[in-house]
């Protein structure tokens, strides 16, 4: 190897970013479920840096489709999803949400 050429294109400076951190976001799927076995309601995919933040999102789209306006039957529960098709997150409208 050339004294010029970097060892791997990831030591390239043109491949750093300016805080030489990787940001490695991932995607959940998150589904809100209907009162009948298998229902979806809706479904929405999020590219989100971890769990966590799916799980926030998750619930702020429960609480919405548990209100009582919205058109249609309240949502009975929803799930997070991870790109490898596992259930991940699961909150029912039984759990304690406090």
């Amino acid at each position: 190897m050339r004294a010029d050429t970097p060892a791997s294109i990831w030591d390239h400076p043109s491949s750093r970013s300016d805080k030489d951190t990787v940001s490695l976001r991932e995607t959940f799927h998150i589904e809100v479920l209907g009162p009948e076995a298998g229902e979806v309601q809706s479904r929405i995919s999020v590219r989100v840096e971890g769990l966590a933040p799916a799980q926030e999102r998750a619930l702020r789209l429960f609480a919405r489709a548990r209100v009582p306006q919205r058109v249609g039957e309240p949502a009975e529960a929803v799930r997070v999803i991870d790109g490898a098709g596992r259930e991940v997150f699961f909150r029912s409208r039984f759990d304690d949400l406090g």
